[in-house]
């Protein structure tokens, strides 16, 4: 009975590919570590022998997204603008890969020394292409939060629209207008097909590299 308690054959890392495959079906409010118990088939102490409490298990799904993202510094002979705009792409695409992706990773707490090498890796790969220590670290972080907010944003609009519930804002505060007068915000809304998707997303990280450039060219 002591070894059901602990879990015989039970890993730190079984319970965070569970959890994500979980937080897939029940969404981030509906994860608990009772659920998580019973679906590994043991009960809630022996989760506690491998992590010390739930916020280290978000912060492990959260580093594991993260580092499926393929962290790492350019390829050889790749441009630190094709390589930002690569590293943004997969980052996204590893948040959406999970229900709630961008809001667990938004509130991990810490992630694990292997990121962090691995982040320290491209911080030293830019400084090598001219970048300063400080300017490398602040376009990371505005890439990041980006790509956060993009996709929070997305995941967000989509749960609603799942439940009847849009949440498009722009296209609510259009309908604010009096019937059938045009707007110059009606106008941007039926030229760009609405406040979020890939055009949109693609212009904001352009946006983002063009000025990290600028910035690089004043720090030169």
């Amino acid at each position: 009975m002591g070894e059901n308690k602990r879990g015989a054959g039970l890993t730190r890392q079984m319970m965070i590919d569970t959890a994500l495959r979980l937080l897939d079906e029940v969404g981030l409010d509906g994860l608990t570590v009772r659920k998580l118990a019973s679906e590994l088939g043991v009960q809630s102490p022996a989760l506690y022998w491998h992590l010390r409490n739930k916020q280290e298990l978000l912060d492990g799904m959260a580093d594991a997204i993260v580092l499926a993202a393929g962290m790492g510094p350019p390829r050889d002979g790749e441009s630190w603008q094709d390589w930002l705009a690569r590293r943004a792409h997969a980052y996204r695409d590893s948040l959406l890969a999970h229900r709630d992706g961008a809001r667990l990773v938004a509130n991990a707490a810490s992630l694990s020394p292997a990121t962090v090498r691995m982040f320290d890796e491209e911080l030293t790969a830019m400084v090598g292409r001219g970048f300063t220590p400080a300017l490398a670290l602040r376009t990371i972080t505005a890439l990041t939060r980006y790509v956060n907010g993009c996709v929070l944003q997305e995941q967000t609009e989509r749960q609603a629209e799942s439940s009847g519930t849009p949440t498009d804002r722009l296209a609510g505060l259009a309908g604010l207008l009096d019937g059938g007068m045009e707007s110059t915000l009606i106008a941007a809304l039926r030229e760009s097909g609405g406040s979020f998707g890939e055009d949109a997303f693609e212009h904001g990280l352009q946006a983002l590299i063009d000025g990290t450039a600028t910035a690089l060219a004043r720090a030169v």
